[in-house]
């Protein structure tokens, strides 16, 4: 079973994420700030894929992906964000972000991109925009 953790100061949207994982065969793990998700990424054991704001409070995504990569944490980021600044999309990028996914969430969006980030089958994860492509987003 692949284990994601989802990181969002958002209970809500833990739990959309939760939803829509879940039934997919996927263990979700949450946290609720950066800090705690550091912590979880630490201690938790194998990770396949770490879904993760960008805003929370104590410490943001960026910061979070800047100290897993310090630490040498392989694990693949995708970020949930309603932030679609092109600065802020070039430093995700820039750090090694899989993709960007804009809120609000819809589930079979977000379950087809864990499963090509995660290496399943079906198109090319580049024939979906999760932020960083230039196509028109499209669904599985």
């Amino acid at each position: 079973m692949k284990r994601v953790l989802v990181i969002d100061d958002s209970s809500s949207i833990r739990e959309q994420v939760r939803n829509a994982l879940t039934p997919g065969g996927y263990d979700v793990l949450e946290a609720c700030d950066g800090l705690d998700g550091l912590e979880k990424i630490r201690t938790a054991g194998e990770l396949d894929l770490v879904l993760c704001d960008l805003n929370m409070p104590r410490m943001g995504g960026l910061d979070l992906i800047v100290a897993c990569q310090q630490t040498g944490c392989q694990v693949p980021f995708l970020i949930l964000t309603s932030d679609g600044q092109p600065s802020v999309i070039r430093r995700a990028r820039d750090a090694g972000v899989k993709g960007w996914i804009v809120k609000p969430i819809k589930g079979d969006l977000l379950r087809f991109a864990v499963d090509k980030v995660l290496g399943g089958t079906g198109p090319d994860l580049d024939s979906i925009d999760l932020g960083f492509g230039n196509k028109p987003a499209s669904t599985p």
